[in-house]
Parts: C-alpha cells; structure tokens; sequence
C-alpha cells in the first residue's frame, strides 16, 4: 500500500515525502527521509505537510507518536486501517456504523484488529475531524508481498487440476491497492472512517481463478469444490485457500459489506481482470517469486494436501 501511495501521488502532482528506514529506496524525484517508527522520529520534527498517509500494522503506540509529532504540522492525518476493526460476527450489509472491537492508542503488540483500532484512536487524539480511517478489506493488485493472489497465479500457471474452492458464484470483496492509494490522496480532507473494498457483485471466486487462467495461459483445469468437504478435509480457508471464506459468519463480514460511503466519494474499482493480468506481468518481471511479509507467515496450500483433497 506504502508504495502504491507513493507512486499514485508522484503522478497526480503531489510533492511526496516518505519516512522509512530505507531498506526500500524511494522511487526518483521523491524526498526520502529516514528514521524507525518505534525508536526515531528525528527526521519528522521539522517541516509541513497537507497530508500524512500512514500503513503502519503493528503497535498502536507507534502511530500515537507520529500523529502527536505532527499534529501542528501536517493539515491531515489519513490511516489506513481494516475492516478487521468490526466485532465478529459483523453481519452482512454492515457499514461504518457497525460496533467495533476495543482498541488502546498507546498499545503494543497485540492482536491485528485490536492493534488497528487502537490507531485509528491513537489518531483521532492528536488530529480530531482532521483524521480519517480508510477501513480496507481485502487488498491485491502488483507488489503484493503477503502472497494471495501470487499464491493462486503461480499454482495456477503450473496447470494441471486445481482444487477450486466454492461456491464458485460466492462473492468476494477486495481492492487493488492503486484504487485504494487513489481513493485516499483523492479525498485529502475526509474525515472519520471508510470502508474501502469493491461492492457486492464486483467480484466471485469463479472471476479471480478464471482470470488467473487467462492471465497465465496455462492449462489449469479448475475442480469445483463444495465448502464441506474442503473443510471436512481441514483446510484452513483464507490461509491454505487464499481469499476464500466458506458461506457464513466469516463470508458475510469479509465479503459482504456495505460500501456506499465509498462509492459516493469516488471509488473505482477496476476489474479484476486487470488486478490479475498485471500481477502476473509483475511476477514474472521479477523472475516469478514474489516477495514475503517476514512479519507475515506463507500462504497456499501443499501440493500434497490439494492432491489429496481432489482425491475425494
């Protein structure tokens, strides 16, 4: 998301700064300040900015910070949080109204939902209505480095039968994560929370893997398979099947909510398609392997483990 942000706006004509330790070298033409989010900040304690576009994941005490450094210097402070933030079961339909989990703004590590909405509170102290909380859901599209959707091109590309998860008309609900950095550097000033994925209908799991044939050209055969025997064969869903949740609770609150909010303030989602076929071009730039999260484990499912679920 960091880098999508960076390149969305060195080509809409902001003067981009980013703040980072500098294991990843800022793109040309793009001021590059160094620091450590959790032990120096010395880079930040002079200068102005009209918005701040914060990724941070970890602990909220981080972000309180940041946000409490720059609270007289920056006109806008834009988090990118998740819908992760919403108290389980959150229903279908649900939208930026619906209860959300408990969160403490000068936290530490602890666990993803509980240390995001400590963020959005560690924010909202320092910059009010000058803060908003861009709610992500499920986020794909070049660069991706947790491995999803590099998980589900790569299987596919080696062809042959591929276990394919049902229903395969079941929704799904992402954003690819340059009509999220346009989203957010579009509304500089938006102010409280806002869930950022497709709408209903944008997307199926039959669309994503039948574009991941497309992009790849390979000869996979995708094998439809039912939710209760993919779980009955312990299958984890969204870990081993990547973007897949099973009809539920967990399908309803990741892939069902109501975007409206987002919809009337100018997202557009591009299709999947074009997700897909430029992950795969990507990839295969960088020789076919994409990167991994080291703060994130591996995705996907063990060439063992499909054969022996397609075997029954």
């Amino acid at each position: 998301m960091g880098r999508a942000v960076v390149e969305e706006g060195s080509r809409t004509g902001w003067k981009v700064t980013t703040f980072n330790r500098g294991t990843h070298p800022a793109p040309e033409g793009v001021t590059a300040l160094r620091g450590d989010r959790l032990a120096d900040l010395s880079a930040l304690e002079r200068g102005e900015w009209d918005l701040v576009v914060d990724t941070w994941s970890h602990a909220p005490s981080a972000v309180r910070a940041s946000a409490r450094l720059l609270a007289g210097r920056a006109g806008h402070y834009s988090y990118v949080s998740t819908r992760s933030v919403y108290a389980f079961p959150t229903p279908a339909d649900a939208a930026e109204d619906a209860p959300l989990v408990e969160g403490d703004p000068g936290g530490g590590e602890s666990g993803y939902d509980v240390m995001k909405r400590g963020s959005e509170l560690a924010v909202e102290e320092s910059f009010g209505d000058r803060a908003a909380f861009v709610r992500a859901g499920l986020i794909l599209g070049p660069h991706e480095n947790i491995g999803r959707l590099p998980w589900w091109l790569t299987r596919i590309a080696r062809g042959g039968p591929v276990l394919a998860p049902g229903p395969a008309d079941g929704g799904i609900q992402f954003v690819d994560a340059r009509d999220l950095a346009a989203w957010t550097l579009a509304n500089p000033s938006f102010s409280g929370p806002c869930d950022l994925v497709s709408p209903v209908g944008h997307a199926s799991m039959r669309d994503l893997l039948e574009a991941c044939v497309a992009a790849t050209g390979s000869d996979a055969d995708l094998r439809w398979t039912d939710p209760e025997t993919i779980l009955a064969a312990g299958v984890e869903p969204w870990t081993e099947l990547p973007c897949w949740i099973p009809p539920g609770p967990g399908h309803d609150g990741m892939h069902g909510s109501d975007v409206s909010l987002a919809l009337s303030t100018g997202l557009r989602c591009r299709p999947v398609t074009e997700t897909v076929a430029d992950t795969w071009t990507w990839l295969r730039s960088i020789g076919g392997r994409a990167p991994q999260r080291p703060d994130r484990p591996p995705v996907g499912l063990t060439a063992e483990t499909e054969r022996r679920v397609l075997a029954l």
